[in-house]
């Protein structure tokens, strides 16, 4: 989920019409496939470079698309959550499912 300071940029015409873009651009290359995995078709176009309240409104970082992925859900999972734990003692593995701490 959006973090509340990048919520009306993921909703913006500009985020929506480059994510439209760059699925579209993967398709073209390889079907559209996961660009880490490989496996499995993508499902959430990802900053590398991850949005911040300092670089949210740099086009470069927000809009470019040599700062976009192209994942899966589990590939973008990992990435993004890591390893992070949540409340119950559960964190996400590499292939972002739940498991025990």
């Amino acid at each position: 989920m959006a973090k509340d300071y990048a919520k009306s940029f993921y909703n913006s015409r500009a985020w929506q019409d480059c994510r439209a873009s760059y699925i579209a651009d993967r398709v073209r290359v390889d079907g559209g496939m996961c660009e880490h995995c490989k496996e499995v078709p993508g499902y959430i176009v990802d900053h590398i470079t991850e949005l911040t309240p300092d670089n949210l409104s740099d086009p470069w970082i927000a809009l470019g698309k040599d700062n976009l992925q192209f994942l899966c859900l589990p590939c973008h999972n990992s990435k993004t959550l890591g390893s992070t734990v949540t409340r119950d003692g559960l964190r996400f593995d590499a292939d972002g499912q739940l498991v025990e701490r």
